[in-house]
Parts: structure tokens; C-alpha cells; sequence
């Protein structure tokens, strides 16, 4: 039986209070900043109260030039995160479930060699191997294009162990009723396994849309043409700037956009997510 114990339910309430003020009063901010004028912040105080250049600065932000050394529009810099954020997620999850299902359904010699092969990439992130796989794009005149910012992050270690635990975790009479049906391999894949790791495949694609949002270095690497910029590298850019006066308020604007579409696909796909996760363990 839980006691009631009114001083412990005010100690909680007063803790989450305090935690939600301090995760949220850097986003309060940001927000703002973004309706004051540029030089509010050279006046040695940051204002805590919405400001009078909201509409002006936020229609600058998105449908002119983002300023500070930056020569392209916020939306187009968001289409370009957005382009290769689905890429890398979408990509990593086709390439790991096909992998993960040959491990698992397949018989063929050196299937644990092959997998531990893949497993080892783990040990090899991408900042370790910037430069090969920068020569290999460059090489493939791959810089500058949407290919070249998503297609050497596809792959997925992480991605393939999970899809082959959890294609591990079925039933081998779910393989014997299958065949008996005459269910191909093909039609396995799509019309059984897919379905099954459904809240699996939504977890991965937060976690893995995320990652690919986030990527900052390697844009950074092999982007020169304004028009490939990725919105997380542009701020930096943006606060980067050696002659003139940084322009905070559209800096923070910048900051609240690119914050939006990552809460929006964890909000949006929540149930799955926490699905998926709490499958994923059993």
C-alpha cells in the first residue's frame, strides 16, 4: 500500500517545477530574442520579454537571405536537413533490415563472420574515417549533392544488431507455417517480418531521423555551395562572423526552426517509439 504523504507529493511537484524551468528558460530565450532588434544584446542585458521585431525578423529568417555570411533562406537550409535527415534514416533502416534478415533466415558460410564484420564498424564512427571517406566522395564528384551528404552515413551497425535480435526473438514456427503456405522469401520479408517489427522500425526512425538532423562535420566537410547547406552547420556559420555585428535575433530564430521538426517526429510518433523501445528489451 503508498502512503499519502502530502510534504513528499509537494517535494515532487516542486522538483519536476524546477526541472521544467530549467530546460525550457534557454528555449523561453531564444524565442525572445528572435522579437528584438540585434543590437538588444550589445547592451550587456538579455532581454526576458517579447520585443517588437518579431514578424520582421522571422520573415527575413525564412524567405530572405539568413545573414551573417549565410546567402540562402532558413527554409531552404530546413528542406535540406529535412532531405537528408529522411535519407540517412530511411536508409539505414532498408539497408539494416535486409542485412539483419539474411543473417537470421539465411544459411550461407561464414553468416556469423559477416555479421561480426559488420558489428566491428561500431569501433570505426565516421570522424575516423572523415578522410577516406571524404577522398572516396570527392573522388565520385559526389560534393555539393544530397548523395553525398547522405549516402556514406546510411549504414547501420547498430541498426542491423537490433533487427537481428528482434528477428531472432520469432518463433520458428512462424518460418515452417510460412513455407507450408507457400509464402516465398520475398513475400516472408514483406507480408510477416515487416509487419511484426513495425513499432521496432518507428523507434530506429526517431532515433536515426535525429542523428541525421544533428550531423554537423560532416556537411560542414563537403558543402561549399550555399545551396546544400544543412540548418544545424548554417548557425555556426552564422555566429562565425569576422567583420560586423552578429545578428542574435536571427540566429535564435534559426535555433527554434531547427529544434521544430526533430519535436515534431518524437511527438508525433511517441506510442511507437516508446513501443518500440520497451519491445526491443523483451
Amino acid at each position: 500500500m503508498i502512503e499519502n504523504r502530502p510534504w513528499l507529493t509537494f517535494i515532487s511537484h516542486c522538483v519536476l517545477i524546477i526541472g521544467v524551468i530549467v530546460v525550457a528558460l534557454p528555449i523561453w530565450v531564444a524565442v525572445v530574442a528572435s522579437t528584438h532588434p540585434a543590437e538588444a544584446f550589445g547592451q550587456g542585458s538579455i532581454p526576458l520579454w517579447f520585443g517588437n521585431y518579431a514578424t520582421e525578423t522571422w520573415q527575413r529568417v525564412l524567405f530572405s537571405a539568413a545573414g551573417n555570411g549565410v546567402d540562402v533562406p532558413v527554409w531552404r537550409m530546413m528542406l535540406n536537413s529535412l532531405i537528408m535527415a529522411l535519407s540517412i534514416a530511411l536508409g539505414k533502416i532498408a539497408i539494416s533490415l535486409i542485412s539483419a534478415y539474411a543473417i537470421v533466415f539465411f544459411r550461407f558460410p561464414l553468416r556469423s563472420f559477416c555479421f561480426w564484420l559488420i558489428f566491428m564498424t561500431l569501433m570505426l564512427p565516421v570522424e575516423v574515417r572523415i578522410l577516406p571517406t571524404y577522398e572516396v566522395v570527392a573522388k565520385l564528384n559526389l560534393l555539393n549533392s544530397y548523395t553525398g551528404l547522405a549516402l556514406p552515413l546510411i549504414a547501420s551497425a547498430t541498426a542491423t544488431f537490433l533487427f537481428r535480435q528482434a528477428f531472432m526473438a520469432m518463433p520458428g514456427e512462424l518460418v515452417e507455417a510460412a513455407r507450408m503456405d507457400g509464402a516465398g522469401p520475398v513475400r516472408f520479408f514483406f507480408d510477416i517480418l515487416l509487419p511484426l517489427t513495425r513499432t521496432n522500425i518507428a523507434a530506429l526512425f526517431v532515433i536515426l531521423f535525429i542523428y541525421g538532423w544533428n550531423q554537423y562535420l560532416w556537411p560542414l566537410l563537403i558543402t561549399t555551395d550555399d545551396a546544400y547547406y544543412t540548418l544545424v552547420m548554417s548557425i555556426k556559420r552564422m555566429v562565425s562572423v569576422a567583420d560586423g555585428a552578429i545578428e542574435w535575433n536571427s540566429i535564435m530564430a534559426t535555433t527554434i526552426l531547427a529544434m521544430l521538426p526533430p519535436v515534431a517526429v518524437v511527438i508525433g510518433m511517441q506510442k511507437m517509439f516508446v513501443k518500440g523501445l520497451v519491445d526491443s528489451e523483451k
